[in-house]
Order: structure tokens, then C-alpha cells, then sequence
């Protein structure tokens, strides 16, 4: 094969089986070329028009990203493939702010609609994220940067198992967030606010491995349309970050 980012055929046998099926028509565009070229454009954070000619039409790689987005093909993979191992026994719940290009405004429904907030660091989206102890992701959710932590956490939290172990820092701290756990049948581990006057049972040795979910975070953003966002569709952004998070991770 060419240089440059190609999907090998042990990620290959893993991802085809999940792709959408065409029957019928004229015969899709090799799948495999065209989606190493999509992760070449998220890679290196240039224009669709920029992605190597070795990938085929560029126009075609736009279109493909852009359809399967809207149908959540990116979304239901991953959630497929993170969740083939089962449920984990512990889980790591963080959030991390990205810088939104200029390019990015002007989807419709305004700035709420799209995952867009102003805030003192100007246009921001933040990408809440749950993961396993290795601090490989499970579940996204995408919010306008001044949004509060607990309050996504809330969504994600969900798809939590009993007898799992919550790790999560100090933005977490909250009632409703300990009790949505407990009521789960699973465990938090949260440091307690300075301010509490009651502070819940909490373990330092447990704790350190929570860094594992920022080292995600930092590998996502090697993929430069994740560390700053020029989409300007939230579903979008969301099917990027999916789709990095499934080659990085999960392939």
C-alpha cells in the first residue's frame, strides 16, 4: 500500500462486518481506501480538499463522512466495538474543552443547538466522556464549553453497570451525581469538596488511576479536527470524535 494512514487487515476483518449493507444499485466506492482517507483528514486537520489523491475523489470522502454522520453509522460503531468486552469494573468519568474555529459557527439552530457556548476562552465545545479503568472510552456526549460538568455526567452515567467503580474529580462532587450512582447499584469514588461538612468515604490509591481518561483525551487530540473543531454540525464533531476514539482505541 501507499504511505500514509491505511486501515491493516486485522482492523479491516473487525470494522467491515458493521459497516452498512448496499444491495442493491451501483457498487459503493471501496470502503476500506475511502475510510483511511477520512481518518487521514481528521489526522491531519486539513481541508477535505487536501486528503492525498491515493484515497479517491474528494468530494466522495466528504459525502460518506457526511452521510453515515447523519445516520449515526460512526456512533453505533464504536458503541458496538467498546462494548464488546462487557461491562468493566471500573469506570472513569472527565471532561475536556475544544477550541471552535471561526469556521465552525453558523449551523442551524444557533450556537446552543450545535454544542457551541461562549465563555471567557470564546467559542468552546466540551466533549464529556465515560471510559473504562484503561482508560479506553465508552460513551461520548457533547455540550457548549460553559456547561457544568455534573449536569452532563448525568446522561452518561446511565450506561453504567452495577457493582461498578466510578472514578471522577472534584466537578463531580455533587448530591444528585452520588445518588444517581448508588441508586445504580454501583460505587463512587469521588474526592469530596474542601467546602463539605460531611465528606463521603473516598480512596486516594484507587484514585490515581483516573489520570488514564486525560491521557485519552490528549491521544483524541492528536487527531487535529478533534483538538479544534471546524464542524459546524455537532453531530458532526460528534461522529469525528467516535471515529478517532474507534481507530485509536478499539481497532
Amino acid at each position: 500500500m501507499p504511505e500514509g494512514f491505511w486501515l491493516n487487515d486485522t482492523q479491516w476483518e473487525r470494522l467491515a462486518p458493521l459497516l452498512p449493507n448496499k444491495p442493491r444499485g451501483v457498487a459503493r466506492v471501496d470502503d476500506r481506501r475511502v475510510i483511511s482517507g477520512i481518518v487521514v483528514a481528521l489526522q491531519s486537520g486539513g481541508r477535505w480538499i487536501d486528503v492525498p489523491a491515493e484515497y479517491g475523489p474528494r468530494k466522495t470522502l466528504y459525502n460518506r463522512f457526511v452521510r453515515w454522520s447523519a445516520k449515526g453509522v460512526w456512533q453505533r460503531v464504536f458503541t458496538t466495538l467498546a462494548a464488546a468486552d462487557g461491562p468493566p469494573a471500573a469506570v472513569l468519568l472527565d471532561s475536556t474543552h475544544i477550541k471552535a474555529h471561526r469556521c465552525a459557527a453558523g449551523g442551524k439552530g444557533g450556537f446552543k443547538a450545535q454544542a457551541i457556548g461562549v465563555s471567557r476562552g470564546g467559542r468552546t465545545t466540551k466533549i464529556h466522556a465515560l471510559s473504562d479503568g484503561l482508560g479506553r472510552p465508552l460513551a461520548f456526549v457533547l455540550t457548549g464549553g460553559q456547561a457544568a460538568d455534573c449536569r452532563a455526567a448525568e446522561g452518561l452515567l446511565q450506561r453504567i453497570a452495577p457493582a461498578t467503580l466510578v472514578m471522577a474529580d472534584r466537578a463531580y462532587d455533587t448530591n444528585a451525581i452520588r445518588k444517581q450512582i448508588e441508586d445504580q447499584g454501583a460505587v463512587p469514588n469521588i474526592p469530596p469538596r474542601r467546602t463539605r461538612l460531611w465528606k463521603s468515604c473516598f480512596s486516594p490509591v484507587l484514585y490515581r488511576d483516573r489520570n488514564a481518561i486525560e491521557r485519552m483525551f490528549c491521544r483524541l487530540k492528536d487527531y487535529r479536527r478533534i483538538a479544534t473543531r471546524y464542524d459546524k454540525l455537532a453531530a458532526n464533531f460528534l461522529s469525528a470524535v467516535c471515529l478517532a476514539a474507534t481507530v485509536s482505541y478499539w481497532l
